[in-house]
């Protein structure tokens, strides 16, 4: 594993899932994590527990990323975590969107236009030699080639918004000496947006495991997310994770 020593992390949405495995993997690597959560502050605070019962060091800290104050107050937790006031990685993982009760436009304002606020942010007290790794899936990555199920159509496209905007700012992270990475992973078993997927087509979970041959699951997918934040590639890869069998063909 690499060493996170002297690191400080933050990880969006992170007190479940995917999340809090990243969460977990750059602590056991050194790094002190700032672990966000919206509303289940108890989830996060068990993160915490587990990472610091491991011997390492983390945060929970409740922020809502649409929200200016909920961004700022990720990264004023990393500056106070960090023994030398810096923050070293940012990984862009909350997502969100097949929720029905939070208006029209919340895909868009979490997946877009919050994931840009956030990296203005963070990057705006990061260091050169800095890292953000934003997540993403297959279906959103490559929503504009191959099309989606119907229920996850608004999201991969708010996901993919999201992906682009962040990539317009590559040529200025990379003046600042930061760079970007993206990951992106195709179902990942135990999920709730697989869940939700297969729940609105049911079927659609092993018929992508049949196209695929294998599907991570979540601990699988966090691990490799988690390795991309010292990956020696370059700004602006993209880690498929397990491939992209019916994608990239």
């Amino acid at each position: 594993m690499a060493d996170l020593k002297d690191k400080t992390a933050i990880v969006t949405g992170s007190s479940r899932g995917i999340g809090a495995d990243v969460a977990k993997f750059l602590a056991a690597q050194g790094a002190a994590v700032v672990v966000n959560y919206r509303q289940k502050a108890p989830r996060a605070n068990k993160v915490v527990a587990e990472i610091e019962a491991a011997g390492g060091q983390a945060v929970a800290v409740g922020a809502d990323l649409t929200a200016p104050e909920g961004v700022q107050a990720l990264v004023d937790a990393a500056l106070s975590l960090s023994g030398s006031g810096s923050l070293d990685l940012l990984v862009l993982n909350a997502s969100g969107g097949m929720e029905t009760s939070m208006g029209e436009d919340y895909a868009l304002k979490l997946n877009r236009d919050a994931q840009v606020a956030m990296l203005q942010a963070a990057t705006a007290v990061m260091q050169p030699g800095s890292r953000v790794v934003f997540v993403t899936s297959h279906q959103a990555h490559f929503i504009n080639q191959v099309s989606t199920m119907d229920a996850y159509e608004p999201v991969a496209r708010s996901k993919r918004a999201g992906e682009d905007a962040l990539r317009e700012f590559i040529p200025e992270l990379e003046a600042k000496g930061i760079s970007f990475v993206v990951v992106s992973g195709d179902m990942i078993e135990g999920t709730i947006t697989a869940t939700l997927l297969d729940r609105a087509q049911p079927g659609a979970i092993e018929a992508r495991r049949t196209e695929a041959g294998k599907l991570y699951s979540v601990s699988e997918f966090a691990a490799e997310v988690a390795k991309a934040a010292t990956a020696e590639v370059p700004t602006g890869h993209t880690e498929y994770v397990g491939g992209a069998v019916g994608f990239l063909e």
